[in-house]
């Protein structure tokens, strides 16, 4: 039998239209090693072209508890350690969040640290309604890294995310959904169905428009309307002059449903 310490921390695999990744760590949580941090970038990095949305699961009980707190206990230099793991960390929060298709995640049990800042990283997020977020830096006597700052503020506004943040308090999962962290609310025996079906039906949609409309919104709160409207202008007449676009007017003229994945 092979040691957990020995298996890939991350599985990948084809199904359909969509190319799952599946953090497998269960025993600790999904917590984030160096080599958690690498699997994953490089599932990222390899999806199959033909694959048209990325559905990130976690396998166990706990979606992803931030970092390995044991392996910075035994660092030699803790300081450098959490450094280089952080920055191999926002290596892969970047590549979420450029990622060429649309990305969906299923997550469940407890999201901490680091894996705030994955979960808001990805473009649709369905939670199970026991689920808790805890950044839980302070608690380690640490500043958020992986985007988690980010993620938060953006959610919740300065005040909340400071008072979650520098309390060391815990958000419920309604509390993530009224709030906008997470898109969907579902019950825990629902959440892999019902990931799995929102990961199928984006890839079915037309994803290079979705992949602009990411674009749109998430600047829009860093720009002026006159910057947005530009911006919006520029990204219509793209979507328009594409294939998907085409596609998708041909098919409103003829009445009938839009291939978009066929649209090249």
């Amino acid at each position: 039998m092979t040691a957990p310490q020995d298996r890939p921390h991350v599985r990948t695999e084809v199904d359909g239209d969509v190319w799952r990744i599946t953090l497998d760590r269960p025993e600790t949580g999904n917590a984030l090693t160096p080599a958690l941090a690498a699997e994953l970038a490089a599932a990222l990095a390899t999806r199959p072209d033909r694959t048209r949305a990325v559905l990130l699961l976690g396998n166990g009980p706990r979606f992803c508890v931030g970092g390995d707190v044991r392996s910075f206990a035994g660092a030699d230099d803790p300081g450098a350690f959490v450094g280089q793991l952080a920055h191999d960390w926002h290596q892969v929060i970047r590549a979420m969040l450029y990622c060429p298709v649309p990305v969906v995640a299923g997550v469940q049990g407890a999201v901490a640290g680091a894996g705030v800042g994955l979960v808001g990283a990805c473009d649709l997020v369905v939670c199970a309604r026991t689920t808790r977020i805890r950044p839980a830096y302070a608690a380690l006597g640490f500043s958020p890294d992986g985007g988690t700052s980010w993620a938060l503020a953006r959610a919740l506004g300065a005040p909340r995310a400071l008072d979650l943040m520098l309390t060391n308090g815990v958000l419920t999962a309604a509390e993530a959904h009224l709030t906008g962290l997470v898109a969907r609310l579902v019950e825990d025996e629902d959440l892999p169905g019902t990931a799995v079906a929102l990961a199928h039906e984006v890839a079915a949609g037309p994803i290079r428009a979705m992949v602009r409309t990411r674009a749109l919104v998430r600047r829009a709160a860093t720009r002026t309307l006159e910057e947005q409207l530009d911006d919006e202008a520029r990204l219509i007449a793209e979507s328009a002059a594409d294939p998907e676009g085409r596609e998708g007017v041909r098919a409103f003229v003829e009445k009938r449903q839009p291939d978009f994945r066929n649209a090249r």
